[in-house]
């Protein structure tokens, strides 16, 4: 009897670049040095303007670039990486300041391999500057609805261990090809209305609605340098912190399932958020920027989360 031929998995890497000259020549050199055959590494590069597409320039064919004329954001710049990475059994969506071991990629396909529920998973990603210090172990999701990284500045020697997590930052995280066609939304995996700031969240919820697990594999390796969030709030961009306010709401309105157990959360919430909105009327008032932006958008998000359940619905067989 002839033993059944073993088919090694296909895998790209997707990377969304803007003004990472200082950052894209470690990242390219730590994902050509992996040690798992990769089909093909899409870069796409969202109009920088500090010589970081002179420096893509240097790849040649070893990368595929995708040179946007205008800066895209970073849902809309993986959505074209994704559609050029096909067809792909996994996809690794990589930020430029993340260095990986050689087997980042050859640990998580072993471990998604073995089990076909897992449409995500990340590894141990260590800060630059403390390699010992966690940087990211995932995304978990505290009571509040907060997303924040899991295990952040935790010793890094406490997370040995794999498990199940929530879902994976998109800063290294690999998916499933059949996950990100599954979960995908009118054909966009991440949701573009986000621009950039919590479209992996919302990606994690979506895909745990429909049934998805995600896992941290410890045994794959990466250093992530995390530039202006190491220095607080007032080193983040204005236009970072709209954006990462206003897709909490986008997050919530689409994702939240309806229950009983909303009246004890949305007392929590609207406390939380009042706080939240006190602050920001007092020492941040270009937030407020925001409001009108989550009015004009609500409609097409509560489209968005009547498409998610009804689908979560159907897969469960309720219907």
């Amino acid at each position: 009897m002839a033993l059944a031929e073993t088919v090694t998995p296909i895998v790209s890497v997707c990377i969304v670049t803007y003004n990472s000259a200082q950052d894209i020549g470690d990242c390219l050199h730590a994902v050509r040095k992996q040690s798992f055959p990769l089909q093909s590494i899409v870069v796409v590069d969202n109009a920088s303007t500090d010589g970081t597409r002179e420096v893509l320039a240097r790849y040649g064919d070893e990368i595929r670039l995708i040179a946007n004329e205008r800066n895209n954001g970073f849902a809309g710049g993986q959505n074209q990486a994704l559609a050029a990475a096909a067809p792909s059994d996994y996809v690794l969506v990589l930020n430029p300041d993340v260095s990986l071991d050689p087997d980042y990629i050859a640990e998580i396909i072993a471990v998604m391999e073995r089990d076909p529920r897992i449409g995500s998973a990340t590894g141990m990603l260590v800060r630059a500057d403390r390699p010992d210090t966690m940087d990211s172990a995932g995304l978990m999701l505290r009571p509040d609805r907060n997303a924040v990284d899991l295990a952040a500045g935790e010793p890094a020697a406490n997370w040995t261990s794999p498990r199940e997590i929530f879902g994976v930052s998109g800063a290294a995280a690999v998916y499933r090809r059949a996950m990100i066609e599954e979960i995908a939304d009118e054909g966009q995996f991440f949701d573009e209305d986000f621009f950039a700031y919590k479209e992996d969240v919302d990606v994690a919820w979506r895909a745990r609605h429909l049934g998805w697990t995600s896992a941290y594999v410890p045994a794959a390796r990466a250093v992530h340098r995390r530039g202006w969030k190491e220095g607080g709030r007032r080193s983040v961009p204005l236009f970072v912190r709209r954006h990462s306010y206003q897709n909490r709401f986008f997050t919530l309105i689409k994702n939240e399932p309806a229950g009983w157990h909303l009246l004890r959360l949305i007392p929590r919430l609207l406390l939380v958020e009042a706080a939240k909105l006190g602050y920001i009327v007092l020492f941040e008032p270009g937030l407020l920027a925001c409001w009108p932006r989550i009015a004009k958008l609500l409609p097409a998000m509560l489209r968005k989360r009547r498409r998610l359940f009804a689908r979560a619905k159907a897969k469960r067989g309720d219907i």
